[in-house]
């Protein structure tokens, strides 16, 4: 099982954040249509670079796809959890043949300021037998989110009320309460489970995950790269060597290479520099360092050689970036 605790640090990492935004009721015959990301992120998750959607399923059942042809249909019963971590548009409905349009005015109600969570009612004055919760994840994907890129354009939770230690039906329980709660702090109770639920769904798929399976995730679990992972992310600033990860690792530096090659795609120094330039990128967004901070704080030498290796990989300086972040 992939480490909870450095799971959430690198997804902070990322400044990901979201909420619980939509309780849906419906009976038979339904449909319901996500917009594109890029609506999403203009209204509901102001200024995300990318948005993450995900849906519980609380009762019932319903059937979800992919609006791309080639879509297969997936069943969702009571206690499904179903992500979308590439925010790709998909289609909820009773019937897998249902179709229809992206309910923008439900969004535009959100952009100007209506409560959360927003309730959608799709009973048609019928006894609703299907019930849901629908939220969002904003995240940074640029300039480096190796984890993002690593997962698939859906991932599906069959019983999330049932399945493995129960940790996740117990989250479910709990958004589904806040949801109907109206104390002082329930929004910011929901963002927090939001975004433990989806960390606990990642981590139920890295464990269903093929032994010869590659990307992030797997690297992770690796013992030998998963523990050179740790060490580059919890103290990026150290100047650290192929030769002293090895060391760390228990292998050999050439082993360790090529095995970190082929399951993340990249050699370990470079997932340094760009995982480098990833932390200072969500320190300039911060907007509280300065740019000295920042570079001590990754490790270069200099704000001279710093600046120059972000402009390299982001086409930005430092201090656009910074512009732009604030701009969102």
């Amino acid at each position: 099982m992939i480490d909870h605790d450095f799971l959430s640090e690198m997804l902070c990492s990322v400044r990901l954040s979201g909420a619980v935004f939509f309780e849906v009721d419906a009976a038979a015959p339904w449909v319901a249509a996500a917009p594109p990301k890029e609506k999403i992120a203009q209204t509901v998750v102001s200024g995300a670079q990318h948005v993450i959607d995900y849906h519980v399923i609380v009762e019932g059942s319903c059937w979800t796809r992919l609006t791309n042809p080639d879509s297969q249909p997936i069943k969702l019963g009571a206690g499904s959890v179903v992500v979308f971590p590439q925010g790709d548009t998909h289609v909820l409905a009773s019937d897998p043949g249902l179709d229809a349009e992206p309910n923008f005015a439900a969004f535009d109600e959100i952009a100007r300021g209506r409560s959360l969570p927003f309730h959608i009612d799709l009973r048609g004055g019928e006894v609703g037998t299907t019930r849901l919760l629908c939220g969002f994840l904003g995240c940074d994907v640029a300039p480096f989110n190796p984890l993002i890129s690593a997962l698939p354009r859906v991932i599906h939770v069959p019983d999330g009320y049932g399945s493995g230690e129960g940790f996740l039906g117990h989250l479910i329980g709990a958004a589904v309460r806040e949801t109907q709660a109206t104390d002082a702090g329930s929004d910011g109770i929901l963002v927090k489970l939001s975004e433990l639920i989806f960390i606990e769904v990642i981590r139920r798929y890295a464990a269903s995950m093929p032994l010869d399976a590659d990307g992030w995730l797997a690297g992770l679990r690796d013992p030998a790269v998963g523990r050179a992972l740790r060490l580059l992310h919890r103290d990026c600033a150290h100047p650290w060597t192929v030769a002293e990860l090895a060391r760390e690792a228990g292998m050999s530096r050439t082993i360790l290479s090529e095995r970190f090659t082929a399951l993340l795609g990249i050699p370990p120094m470079a997932y340094l520099t760009s995982w480098r330039m990833q932390r200072a990128a969500s320190l300039l967004c911060a907007g509280t360092a300065t740019l000295a901070q920042i570079t001590d704080a990754i490790g270069y030498e200099s704000e001279a050689s710093f600046s120059r290796a972000f402009k390299r990989m982001t086409g930005l300086s430092p201090s656009h970036w910074r512009q732009n972040a604030r701009h969102r």
